[in-house]
């Protein structure tokens, strides 16, 4: 929690102007109006996602949709509570932090199994920390762990040396974690399934088979294709008694959106996450549309010149027709700040207008007066009518302002996410849901040694801001994040362009333990099917 999650969104944009239609129907829905037909509790639950592709291994995870699944599959020191996604006991029963907030001891469930039956052992979560921030390995999260004392220097190290990193098993049942500094988030991000134990016959296989995978989560495999994969309450869980639904079925489909819509109408489909037809819902009250603590960006690699220049960057940024870009006839929140909105957070504008002087003035003092001797600009986007037609007015701008060519590369989703780490570009386009309520997750992803700063980006002060920023509360915290948030957007590295509501269709009347939040994480051990009452004035037969 991309998508932490700020999490990569694997299903695509979804901050198209659909929220107003969602909006109008639920105003408009005649009460009452219901297709889906009453069924018994004890059955499967069936979800759909956009197509992708689910790797069984946390350790190479990537996407929002992974993270998901991940609930049913595996757990963490913490996960989840259902409605406010704040951290409750998980496999670590009860913790203690020492007086300085440096030292946490999580104590292990005794009863904490893999879907074999194998105990959890803190050994288990030292090893698989350690493999997610191996040097030799380009894990998406390993930045996340750099709270932890020797981290850092351990993922940049030639020859690491595992005694340095402040990861400690005392016994079987006792993990100990020592901090670099007080870290009052540290507790929040344990949900994050990058901090999932991997049982040691699963952990190096970069792709377990299905038969291979031992999670330790509420839910193990029974099977899985491309386009399905079926789930059966794990009887090793240490709370399976409290795991309502026996079956899970998970669908990724790239069926049409009438046709899943149809199938959500006829009660074949219990929860569709994505790639929904709102217009063809009968039960029009299952919209369900909610905040999301997400943005849709685009960025500016930083990595090779002249664009390792901010100054080209900022003037490349103050060409663009921004207030097409960020059409509100299109976006439902058009934004010019990478934060959403958090109580208290200081605000951060960023470029929101066009300055043709202060772009050639940046240009000419760059050594590129009107983009003379610019290397060709490359946009790597996801293919799809959104990034289609912002990438065309990017391009549209530059060539009409600039001596330079630009040109249009595009992939297919899922595999955009993984060419971005890849291909050479000049600018990319992610939409990233962040993982805990907390500025951080869409700041300390831009340091120079995080594993996910596609844009290269490499700012000294930008560090030492953040640095500082993890070992301070309140408004002081906020204010040095919000410093950081700054450098990104006006060296034009960070080009926001809206932030997304979350929307789903699913029977809340039917199905009690799914709430709408923020990050969009709804885990799956607390869903359970509700008796549905009958609509006034109808009996309901045997």
């Amino acid at each position: 929690m991309n998508n932490y999650k700020g999490m990569r969104h694997s299903t695509g944009q979804r901050n198209l102007p659909v929220f107003f239609l969602a909006m109008a129907l639920l105003l408009s829905a005649p009460q009452g109006a219901l297709s889906r037909q009453h069924v018994s509790r004890d059955r499967e639950f069936v979800a759909a996602f956009a197509a992708t592709s689910i790797r069984l291994n946390p350790l190479n995870s990537y996407t929002a949709t992974e993270a998901q699944v991940y609930t049913a599959l595996y757990e963490g020191l913490t996960g989840y509570h259902p409605r406010t996604l704040e951290p409750i006991p998980a496999v670590a029963e009860r913790w203690e932090i020492s007086e300085d907030g440096t030292i946490y001891t999580f104590h292990l469930r005794e009863e904490a199994r893999y879907w074999n039956g194998d105990p959890v052992k803190a050994s288990h979560f030292r090893d698989t920390w350690l493999a997610m921030i191996d040097p030799s390995q380009d894990r998406a999260y390993s930045f996340l762990f750099d709270v932890i004392a020797g981290v850092r220097e351990y993922r940049q190290a030639d020859e690491p040396d595992p005694e340095s990193v402040g990861i400690y098993a005392r016994d079987a049942r006792t993990l100990e974690v020592h901090l670099h500094s007080r870290a009052p988030h540290f507790v929040r991000v344990l949900a994050h399934h990058a901090f999932t134990p991997l049982h040691p016959q699963v952990r190096y296989l970069h792709e377990p088979a299905p038969e291979e995978a031992l999670g330790n989560g509420p839910y193990r495999i029974i099977s899985r294709t491309p386009e399905e994969m079926r789930l059966e309450r794990n009887s090793h869980y240490w709370e399976a008694s409290r795991v309502a639904i026996p079956r899970l079925r998970l669908i990724f489909t790239d069926d049409p959106p009438e046709e899943v819509t149809s199938r959500f109408n006829d009660g074949k489909i219990d929860w569709v996450s994505s790639g929904m037809s709102l217009a063809n819902v009968a039960d029009q009250p299952s919209i369900v549309v909610n905040p999301l603590f997400a943005t849709t960006y685009y960025f500016l690699r930083a990595d090779t010149p002249p664009f390792s220049n901010p100054s080209v960057r900022r003037a490349l940024a103050l060409l663009l027709p921004w207030e097409r870009i960020r059409d509100p006839s299109i976006h439902f929140m058009p934004s010019s700040r990478l934060v959403p909105a958090i109580p208290h957070y200081p605000f951060q504008e960023g470029i929101s207008a066009p300055d043709h002087d202060e772009a050639m003035t940046l240009l000419a003092e760059a050594g590129h007066p009107r983009g003379e001797t610019l290397p060709e600009i490359t946009l790597h986007i996801p293919r799809g009518p959104e990034s289609t037609r912002v990438a065309e007015l990017m391009k549209n701008a530059w060539e009409e302002a600039l001596d330079t060519t630009v040109s249009l590369a595009y992939t297919p989703y899922p595999d955009y996410f993984e060419a971005l780490r890849e291909q050479t570009y000049t600018v990319g386009m992610i939409s990233w849901i962040g993982d805990f309520a907390d500025p951080l997750t869409f700041l300390k992803m831009w340091i120079s040694s995080s594993s996910l700063n596609d844009a290269r980006f490499s700012d000294p002060r930008f560090d030492q801001l953040i640095d500082e920023s993890l070992s301070q509360t309140g408004a002081e915290r906020y204010k040095t994040m919000a410093q950081a948030e700054k450098i990104l957007l006006q060296t034009g590295t960070v080009l926001p362009v809206s932030h997304s509501p979350a929307i789903n269709l699913i029977d809340r009347d039917a199905l009690e333990g799914w709430y709408p939040n923020p990050l969009d994480i709804h885990p799956f051990k607390h869903l359970s099917f509700a008796e549905r009452q009958p609509l006034p004035g109808l009996i309901r037969f045997p």
